[in-house]
């Protein structure tokens, strides 16, 4: 149970951790060698200050990249994925600097996030966000999701990388806010790859149009 002091009582979340332990997806040095290291180094690079916390976790899924990318680059639609969001309302056309307003379902110590489209790229697919409003205590929380082809017994699969920095709460350490961060986001990657294997499966048992 992860839980963060906020006003009268203190933020809960159930850890969805896969393995039930805080490395279950790759944190931080727990990355491994080669591409992945590689990765992190070139895109995932925060400078937390003294007050930040940051990490880095992975997910490897048995999904193609053009599916996932298609899921994860939906700015207007993290509902797509995302089991958190109830609903989500863009300001404006999508482009780099667009601001969306997000409602959080019940469960999490908030109600809405507002956040704003950072990066955007479709060549590197990668995608970076920073919330900018809304009721909840994640001050100056910026995220980097990038999304990389891989072979995946072979098949094709995608490697997924997400790190964040934010600011450790009044009251609340930064083990402790890394913890509920990276606990969310694990439920996050959790259902992305659970919406992108599904859509996978799909695409192979669909007939040839002859």
């Amino acid at each position: 149970m992860v839980e963060m002091n906020g006003g009268a009582g203190r933020w809960r979340l159930t850890d969805e951790m896969d393995g039930g332990g805080r490395g279950g997806l790759g944190l931080g040095l727990g990355l491994g060698l080669g591409l992945e290291s590689e990765h992190v180094r070139r895109l995932h690079c925060h400078e937390p200050r003294e007050n930040q916390c940051t990490s880095t976790l992975v997910k490897h899924i048995k999904a193609p990249v053009h599916l996932v990318w298609s899921l994860v680059r939906s700015f207007d639609q993290p509902q797509r994925y995302k089991p958190f969001v109830s609903r989500c309302v863009v300001q404006g056309d999508l482009e780099i600097g667009s601001v969306r307003e997000v409602n959080v379902k019940s469960g999490l110590p908030a109600t809405t996030s507002t956040e704003r489209l950072e990066v955007l790229d479709d060549n590197e697919h990668i995608l970076s966000i920073k919330i900018v409003g809304g009721d909840h205590r994640l001050k100056n929380y910026s995220s980097v999701i990038s999304v990389h082809p891989e072979s995946i017994d072979g098949r094709p699969g995608t490697l997924v990388i997400e790190s964040f920095v934010v600011d450790v709460p009044e009251g609340n350490t930064k083990d402790e806010t890394c913890f509920f961060v990276e606990a969310v986001i694990k439920c996050n990657l959790k259902s992305l790859a659970d919406v992108s294997e599904r859509l996978a499966i799909q695409d192979r048992t669909e007939p040839l149009d002859l």
